[in-house]
């Protein structure tokens, strides 16, 4: 039998039920992707699947969760949005298919389908040239089918230069001496002499525009953009080093240019999100929020968790990254709020239970707990996800 954590969060209801006497008759799954192994929508059909097999009939509502990073444009077209394509410019100049959400003039635009490291041709990294200017396009693409607000999600990015490259494709002019523009990616920075934002697309300040992320690190610094993410992107200390320096300019030159505002938005949070992707979007007039508190937002979270009497959340590893906005711990905030218990399914669980217990999460399931094997884990988790779910209806619907 697999063993579970199990935290005691006071002020929750009982686990078997929804009120005073009252049994669980629905259950909103509301988990983000196990990353490398199944999407948040597949991650809600094995659930739902694993529920329904120990309880037929139960009323299951699905609603697959992101907290701005790869996969919220997924979750956003399972919530209803319609999904679009452009051709964009990938990190690395090569031509991608990139995809974003439309529902009337809302528009969820992803990074990562524009410049995420699963962008990067055969996989290879780029610390130090990989450019936004896709993003910069998508976000064009966006404006282009009617979108008056812009949630702009931000993660998994393989690049590190400050946005630069995002606001050359909406119309910034960032030139060298010479007046030539400035190489691509983070390093190219270094030789910025001068910065033109007069060209920007003025639509820019007819929206609303929200940067949207689960990190509020500044652009530069010992927790800056390239310090604490240009290692996972293969920048070696050297990289780093010269990456953060080249950043620095970049904040500094815009100053001149653009104003004094400019260079103190480097110290914003969130200004470091995705490769400092974040202050090329706030210098554009973002407003930035916790990537999953918008994205209960857009999707509709609020009246599903009314409807709901147990809520399930989730995703590939909780560890004390989930702790730091991340979406598991934005569900089950929101869910403690309203009085409803929530449990949570994993790939890997790194919590204690007074770590569940503080963040709102009743007990975890680990798939670990099921197959110890973690390559067995990852190959085989939607069929242990399935037992998983078995189990959380042995436990809280019986």
């Amino acid at each position: 039998m697999a063993e579970v954590a199990d935290a005691a969060v006071s002020g929750t209801r009982s686990a078997r039920s929804a009120g005073p006497g009252a049994p669980v008759r629905r259950v909103l799954v509301a988990a983000d992707k196990f990353k490398g192994s199944l999407t948040a929508v597949e991650v809600a059909e094995r659930v739902t699947a694993g529920l329904r097999r120990a309880v037929p009939g139960l009323d299951v509502e699905a609603l697959p969760v992101a907290d701005g990073g790869d996969g919220t444009v997924a979750a956003a077209v399972a919530a209803g949005f319609d999904r679009r394509e452009a051709r964009v410019t990938g990190p690395l100049g090569d031509e991608v298919t990139a995809a974003f959400a439309l529902r009337g003039d809302t528009a969820v635009v992803e990074m990562a389908e524009a410049s995420g490291l699963q962008r990067l041709p055969g996989g290879v990294l780029a610390p130090l040239t990989a450019s936004t200017y896709g993003s910069g396009e998508l976000l064009t693409a966006a404006l282009d089918a009617g979108a008056r607000t812009l949630v702009f999600g931000v993660g998994g990015s393989a690049t590190t230069d400050g946005g630069a490259g995002m606001l050359a494709a909406l119309g910034a002019r960032l030139l060298k001496a010479d007046g030539k523009p400035v190489a691509p990616g983070g390093a190219g920075l270094a030789e910025l002499a001068s910065a033109d934002l007069s060209g920007l697309d003025p639509r820019l300040g007819e929206i609303t525009f929200v940067l949207a992320s689960d990190v509020d690190n500044p652009l530069t610094g010992p927790k800056g953009a390239p310090a604490v993410y240009g290692p996972q992107k293969g920048a070696s200390p050297k990289d780093v080093r010269r990456l953060d320096e080249a950043l620095a300019h970049f904040a500094k030159v815009l100053e001149e240019s653009a104003g004094a505002g400019a260079a103190g938005l480097s110290a914003s949070p969130g200004a470091g999100a995705a490769g400092g992707i974040g202050y090329g979007a706030l210098l554009l007039g973002a407003r930035f929020r916790p990537g999953i508190e918008v994205m209960l937002d857009v999707l509709g979270f609020a009246p599903a968790l009314e409807r709901a009497d147990l809520v399930i959340t989730g995703e590939g590893s909780l560890d004390e990254q989930t702790l730091h906005g991340k979406a598991p711990a934005g569900v089950a905030a929101a869910a403690r709020a309203a009085g409803k218990e929530v449990v949570a399914v994993c790939g890997r669980l790194a919590l204690p239970p007074q770590a569940l217990g503080r963040a709102g999460i009743r007990r975890a399931y680990a798939l670990t707990d099921l197959e110890p094997d973690v390559a067995t884990c990852v190959a085989q988790a939607g069929p242990l996800l399935e037992r998983a779910a078995e189990r959380i209806a042995r436990d809280f619907l019986g």
